[in-house]
């Protein structure tokens, strides 16, 4: 609870107005609305930015974010641990554990906070390559206009995870997260990891039902 109530006092004065790939009837596909990309088109763009981009101009950190297909550079605000908070120029805030989203604030339906049943199974992408690992974690969603309506809180989100090396370059794992929610529906999310330390390189992820894809491709080392 304390450490919900601190993301909570993080995000909430920055919220403003404002896809991994969704299966359920109405909404696009993660392939709709995001390029079908393979390591190779990943490698390709890594590192990225280039040494000009990669710090901004007050000396922070800075990693590539899409929603749906618009492009965004976003600057570290704040880090601790393993936790991070990112904002794009309009305004959108993205805060990660590792390479997972877990909240989100400036899109029309936000990600306000996500809790694992146990550690999450992409810190550990070498246990992944195996049979499917189930994964189960709550997570709390509000719609921007903060109406008591649009407020889901403790959604149940069962998951599978599996990796696997990309063909390109073994060393690289692509995760697949297939996910089923309570009231929410189906999606698909990937990750990009590097087999021997467990950094992602790229996340694609669903952060709500009534919102894009957010993608994120990641130019910093995790902290140990």
């Amino acid at each position: 609870m304390p450490a919900r109530l601190a993301l909570l006092a993080c995000l909430l004065p920055l919220l403003g107005c404002g896809s991994a790939s969704q299966d359920w009837p109405g909404l696009p596909r993660l392939g709709n609305v995001l390029p079908d990309v393979s390591w190779q088109d990943v490698a390709q763009r890594l590192p990225f930015p280039t040494e000009e981009e990669q710090v901004s101009a007050n000396g922070n950190r800075v990693i590539r974010v899409w929603v749906g297909r618009r492009a965004y550079h976003a600057v570290l605000l704040q880090e601790l641990g393993t936790r991070r908070l990112w904002r794009t120029p309009s305004g959108i805030v993205i805060a990660t554990d590792g390479g997972r989203v877990v909240a989100t604030s400036g899109l029309g339906d936000m990600l306000v906070a996500t809790r694992f049943d146990g550690p999450d199974p992409l810190e550990a992408p070498g246990s992944l390559l195996g049979p499917a690992v189930q994964a189960r974690r709550m997570v709390d969603l509000m719609r921007a206009n903060r109406e008591p309506e649009g407020m889901r809180f403790g959604v149940s989100v069962e998951c599978r995870l599996q990796g696997k090396p990309t063909e390109e370059n073994p060393e690289v794992l692509l995760v697949t997260e297939r996910c089923r929610t309570a009231g929410e529906g189906r999606f698909t999310n990937r990750y990009w990891v590097t087999a021997a330390d467990g950094q992602v390189l790229r996340a694609e992820q669903w952060v709500g039902a009534e919102v894009p894809a957010l993608a994120l491709e990641f130019t910093f080392t995790p902290a140990s």
